[in-house]
């Protein structure tokens, strides 16, 4: 089990200080990061929490999952690693633009 929690179906207004303030109750958190749109800022409704220790994640899933916040109920799980490319293309990488 890792230690980082994907937090799903956040109200675009949640703020990076309310999910500490309710991940604080559960546990030792070391990060919070609410995603946002580069080009507007808005919240992308999702963010990720990196708790202190194994423990404290499981416990964050048992306990916050389904919890409401700002009338939304919160779905906490462990982050997944992400999948394959699909993204942007890096330095030298791929295909002509014709």
């Amino acid at each position: 089990m890792g230690r980082k929690l994907y937090v799903g179906n956040l109200g675009f207004d949640v703020t990076n200080q309310e999910l500490q303030d309710t991940f604080a109750e559960v546990g030792a958190i070391e990060s919070v990061a609410v995603i946002t749109e580069r080009d507007t800022g808005r919240s992308r409704g999702f963010a990720f929490v990196e708790m202190a220790s194994n423990a404290d994640a499981q416990k964050a899933i048992r306990e916050l999952d389904g919890r409401e916040i700002k009338g939304r109920a919160i779905r906490v799980s462990e982050a997944q690693e992400r999948q394959g490319g699909g993204g942007r293309r890096g330095p030298g990488g791929g295909g002509r633009r014709w």
